[in-house]
């Protein structure tokens, strides 16, 4: 079995959100957390331009690829090809709950499937030394019983995987949009506790509704890992003292304008080579968020990150605007 990587604290994969500049950006924040691409399916990665779907930059590890995808074979060659590229460990999506990500047979929907999920982790684990990994609902539709939960990973256990990333919702495949999924039906974190309780030689990392650091040290009790998602997007700061309080890293946390500063030598690579500001820019705009000056902030980056020619001056003229209240409010 290929040796489980294990993780305390982790951002999840989010798809728009967690491209490669957002993982930079995160990663002044953050020098020990696992960061997770967006979903890449596998026909992207076999047929399409793999540089555009599989770059990244040194500075992002400890860092792992997720796959969508549900034949053995395809994800086999994913799997080695990751390896190739240089990730951290390889993660099989068994969780979004799209209509397009189901029809395509991948997803939440293999929920119903344990023993082909089981088929594609085997794959994969023979294909790379790469740790692989699942993420995944606590159930879906009428599938969501404890038993139910208990044999599809048992199942997929027996195929070799010995970390399950559990989001700790049921989904509704037929009703609930994506985003309605990750509302309307209930957390459940104490479920995850439970499957942990019961199932001691896994490693079981839970996800779903974390929205603190301090949430994912009272967890950490009882789960192995933590994975964060939207709260690390919509107010990343919080991620500044994840070092220190799970890690034990000395070194204190970066201020804001640290953060800041770190980043703008990457954003003007990116402009060199001709990518807008606003693709780099939008990753930001939660940097400030409960701060005085951070609606001058947002709304300085926002008006003028999308205007042709848009370089740094703009992120420099933001942060001297936000900093300037910050100054002012004491």
């Amino acid at each position: 079995m290929n040796a489980p990587y294990t993780c305390r604290l982790s951002v999840a994969p989010m798809m728009d959100w967690t491209d490669r500049h957002e993982r930079v950006f995160l990663r002044g924040l953050t020098r020990h957390a696992l960061l997770y691409t967006e979903m890449v399916v596998t026909g992207a990665i076999l047929f399409g331009d793999k540089g555009r779907h599989l770059d990244f930059d040194a500075v992002e590890h400890p860092l792992a690829l997720q796959l969508g995808g549900s034949d053995p074979a395809d994800l086999a060659r994913c799997a080695r090809i990751a390896e190739e590229w240089g990730y951290d460990e390889v993660n099989l999506n068994v969780g979004c709950p799209s209509d397009r990500v189901s029809a395509g047979r991948f997803g939440a929907c293999l929920m119903a499937e344990p023993a082909l999920v089981a088929d594609c982790v085997r794959a994969m684990q023979d294909a790379t030394a790469l740790p692989v990994t699942v993420k995944h609902r606590i159930g879906i539709d009428d599938l969501d019983s404890h038993d139910h939960l208990r044999r599809f990973i048992d199942t997929v256990a027996d195929g070799g995987c010995q970390t399950f990333i559990i989001h700790a919702r049921k989904a509704w495949l037929q009703g609930l949009s994506p985003k309605q999924n990750r509302e309307i039906p209930p957390l459940r974190h104490d479920i995850v506790h439970r499957i942990k309780g019961e199932y001691p030689h896994l490693t079981i990392v839970l996800n779903g509704g974390l929205k603190t650091i301090a949430d994912c040290a009272e967890h950490l009790t009882a789960v192995d890992g933590c994975m964060i998602g939207r709260a690390a997007y919509e107010t990343p700061y919080m991620l500044a003292e994840a070092d220190s309080v799970l890690f034990g890293a000395a070194p204190p946390p970066p201020t804001r304008r640290q953060v800041v500063e770190r980043f703008l030598p990457y954003v003007q690579a990116w402009l060199d080579d001709g990518i807008p500001l606003n693709r780099m820019t939008r990753h930001i705009l939660g940097l400030y968020q409960g701060c005085p000056g951070a609606r001058s902030w947002r709304r300085h980056l926002s008006e003028n990150a999308h205007l042709p020619d848009a370089g740094v001056e703009v992120i420099q003229t933001a942060l001297d605007k936000v900093e300037s209240a910050l100054t002012m409010a004491g």
